[in-house]
Order: C-alpha cells, then sequence, then structure tokens
C-alpha cells in the first residue's frame, strides 16, 4: 500500500444491500476504519467517485451482461479485489433461479397472462431474462471473501486492517458448531430441529442460534463438509430428500456438491 491512506471503494449489483446497511449501521467500526483507509466511493454513503482504488468490495451477484462489464470495470481499477456478502461469494437465494427458466420463474411469480405481455416488451424482458446468475468469482478474480448473509463487520474490519498493515487475512474453517458450542447453546438436534451448523462456515458467532433459530448455511459449506453424512442425519428424522434438497440450496444452490441430491 502507498504512504497515503488507502482507498477503499464499494459497489453493489444484485442484492438487498444488507451488506452495506451492516457496515453502516457499527458506526464505531466505521469511525476506526476512517483512520487507516479513505472512503472514495459508496453509494450507500456519499455522491463522490474515483477512477482507481486499492480495495474494492463487490456486494451482490452478477445477473446481466452489462453487469459484467462492470465488474471487470472495477476489477481492472483496483488492487485487492474483495466479495463483500453470500450474493458475491456464491449467488446466495437468487442462484436458485438457476434451477428454473427465466420464463418460468417469471410465470410464476407473476402469473400467465403478465408473463406472456412481459415476454413481448423488448425494452424490460431482457431485464429480467438474463442468462444465469453468478457469483463474483465466475466473472473475475476474487482476491478475498467476507461470507455470511450480511457479512460480519468484525471480520470486515480484520480484513482491511491484515490488507492495509501487508498482511494476509486468514479465516479459519471451523463449523458453525465449535462457535455454538463455546456459546453454550443447547444443540437445535437435541431439540428435534435440523441445523446446518455441522458443515457451514462458522465465524458468524453462531448468531442465528444464540438467537433461537437455526444455522441455514448462508456462509456457504466448509470444505470438509460431509454433506452425505449431514444427509443420512437429515434422512433419519424423517426428512424427505426434496425437502432436503430446498434446505440445502436456500443459500448453497451454487455448490457442486449438492448436484447429487434428490430432485
Amino acid at each position: 500500500m502507498s504512504a497515503m491512506k488507502p482507498k477503499i471503494a464499494f459497489f453493489d449489483f444484485a442484492s438487498c444491500e444488507g451488506c452495506q446497511l451492516a457496515l453502516l449501521n457499527c458506526e464505531d467500526v466505521l469511525l476506526e476504519l476512517l483512520e487507516h483507509v479513505e472512503l472514495v466511493e459508496f453509494r450507500e454513503a456519499m455522491s463522490e467517485k474515483a477512477p482507481r482504488y486499492d480495495i474494492a468490495f463487490i456486494e451482490g451477484s452478477i445477473h446481466r451482461e452489462e453487469d459484467v462489464e462492470r465488474l471487470h470495470d472495477v476489477r481492472a481499477r483496483t488492487r485487492y479485489l474483495v466479495a463483500l456478502g453470500a450474493c458475491a461469494d456464491t449467488g446466495n437465494v437468487q442462484a436458485r433461479a438457476n434451477a428454473v427458466a427465466p420464463a418460468v420463474n417469471f410465470q410464476r411469480v407473476y402469473g400467465e397472462e403478465a408473463r406472456n405481455s412481459v415476454q413481448a416488451d423488448g425494452n424490460y424482458w431482457p431485464l429480467w431474462a438474463h442468462t444465469r446468475v453468478r457469483a463474483v468469482h465466475e466473472v473475475v478474480a476474487v482476491d478475498y471473501t467476507l461470507r455470511g448473509c450480511p457479512m460480519v463487520a468484525e471480520e470486515f474490519l480484520r480484513l482491511v486492517k491484515a490488507l492495509i498493515s501487508g498482511q494476509i487475512p486468514r479465516f479459519p474453517a471451523n463449523a458453525v458448531c465449535v462457535e455454538c458450542k463455546k456459546n453454550g447453546n443447547e444443540c437445535v438436534y437435541d431439540r428435534g430441529l435440523a441445523c446446518l451448523g455441522p458443515i457451514a462456515y462458522g465465524g458468524c458467532d453462531s448468531v442465528c442460534i444464540n438467537g433461537g433459530h437455526v444455522c441455514d448455511g448462508c456462509r456457504g459449506l466448509l470444505p470438509y463438509a460431509n454433506v452425505d453424512a449431514h444427509r443420512d442425519l437429515l434422512r433419519s428424522m424423517g426428512i424427505g430428500d426434496r425437502a432436503i434438497l430446498h434446505r440445502y440450496s436456500l443459500h448453497c444452490s451454487s455448490d457442486a456438491r449438492l448436484k447429487g441430491s434428490a430432485q
């Protein structure tokens, strides 16, 4: 990094922009961050733009070809590119659309009449009939990833501090169960509920389970996840293959290890 404050920028694609909002909601984190970096683009918070960046954060999945061109342009202007959150990392919930033709998907949501009308609209239909939902790494090279839906602000700050000090950011590949145990939670399986905690990336401090929910795997499947054993566990609880696939695919439909799941 240069002697000047490193320049960081945020760019949003298809998403709810919850990751950027999560950062804006952490005012203490932002104040600490701004002591070390110069914020040069961030549509959620400012109107200024910049020609180059040291670190570019990409939120959202990639749908349209014009988004591909914009992403390539950002990649060319930055030294480090970070996929910010589940949409940028895996395609997240919207990647489920890849299993359904755009026309069928539209008809399911808006009905047959609306589908027929929109398909004849040359201005609107191309916006809907994108070819495929992609994660950022499927389009350009990604240097680092901040997982989760939304991302964890503390991990964001740790990554930025590491990069501007010339270190390699490292995040351990532990299961959610590790943090859940540390937090003293009763295992949701003992409550008769199904959870993706044994096969999903931790780093979220098991926030969903702490709050009385279960883990839906928004941070993606671990590299050593034993999906077959986990699937057998869910089957032993009386959960059918279709429901299991639905559960897995909520956040992880782009993971190739789920391709063998029952349809």
